[in-house]
């Protein structure tokens, strides 16, 4: 039998931590161990999650979300490893839905997932999606499908995907030997699709599996306009640009990210956004990535597909503003 870690990032709000481990202990197919790295939390998370029965790794400050899954993957040899947010709960065949599907054919196999994601549904909330899996496109943007859409059939279907959100994930251990650890540069954000992006050039895919449902209360440590929170995505996507899109298309990056901006400005959050392009735009922490023509081709196809499926999508469950925009100014 496979063994299977949890890892969980944590900062703060033990509550939220307290939930989680409960929804751990309640898996049909338990976990091998769980193991939260706290980020120098001020409350008494570790001792909650001591007390749980989880291995705890203190790491003394707040490192980001990236950095603290790369050492609790260090630290705990598994087959499977669990990603998790502090802040979601898990449906008690989760874990035995993801494995199911994901052993489904041998590891060597050409057609073996290298990663699973479920169905991210809004906790309170259980007629409405927080996220499905990912995609990234022409604009170095991502898009999580489903983000507040209403559940319907078309969440439904199993499918073969490029990137998994890492609120709530699985993966095989010896992807992060060939794919290489989360980047911390990212600190938190967007972390999880470099991953995928890195994956995808690879040609490693994962498998969406509706039935393992997870529940996710969205940005609570920070929320989801702090300004906090805006300034890290809007460096972040940068970041990313800067990094495997050099060569590609500008126009589209453009719209993609100032439309982002749009968005934010709406929401009160336009100065943080500023200050994380500025940032994303100054930094000398990420360089670009040196890639040769054939992952350059292959880059391109991938945001290509990643376009393709949002319209698809779109045209099932309506696109929303920001991406009717996005395909009419760039006219793709």
């Amino acid at each position: 039998m496979p063994r299977v870690v949890a890892v969980i990032p944590q900062w703060n709000r033990r509550d939220l931590l307290l939930s989680l481990l409960q929804s751990l202990a309640a898996q049909t197919r338990p976990f091998d161990e769980i193991v939260v790295a706290d980020n120098g939390s001020t409350d008494d998370s570790a001792l909650v999650a001591s007390r749980a029965g989880a291995r705890v790794l203190l790491l003394g400050q707040n490192l980001g979300f990236a950095a603290a899954v790369n050492r609790a993957i260090e630290a705990s040899p598994a087959d499977w490893i669990a990603i998790l947010n502090n802040d979601v709960t898990l449906e008690p065949d989760w874990l035995a839905q993801l494995l199911t599907w994901a052993s489904a054919h041998p590891a060597n196999s050409d057609f073996a997932p290298q990663f699973a994601t479920g169905k991210i549904l809004r906790a309170g909330d259980s007629k409405t999606l927080d996220g499905s899996f990912d995609e990234i496109c022409a604009s170095a943007c991502a898009c999580r499908c489903g983000a507040g859409k209403r559940d319907a059939p078309v969440w439904n279907e199993p499918c073969p995907i490029r990137m998994a959100p890492m609120t709530a994930a699985l993966f095989r251990r010896e992807l992060f030997s060939e794919v290489g650890p989360l980047d911390e540069r990212f600190g938190s954000y967007l972390e999880d699709v470099d991953f995928g992006v890195r994956c995808a050039l690879l040609g490693r895919r994962g498998i969406y599996v509706p039935s393992a449902v997870a529940h996710h209360r969205g940005s609570s440590t920070l929320g989801k306009w702090n300004h906090s929170t805006v300034f890290l995505l809007a460096r972040n996507q940068v970041l990313l640009a800067r990094k495997y899109f050099h060569g590609q298309p500008l126009w589209p990056i453009l719209v993609g990210q100032l439309l982002w901006g749009w968005i934010a400005f709406r929401h009160g959050a336009g100065r943080a956004y500023l200050k994380g392009k500025l940032a994303g735009l100054r930094s000398s922490v990420v360089a670009p990535v040196s890639i040769g023509d054939k992952d350059t081709k292959q880059l391109r196809e991938v945001a290509t597909a990643g376009e393709a499926r949002i319209r698809s999508l779109g045209r099932q469950t309506g696109l929303d503003s920001y991406w009717r925009a996005y395909f009419w100014l760039s006219r793709r």
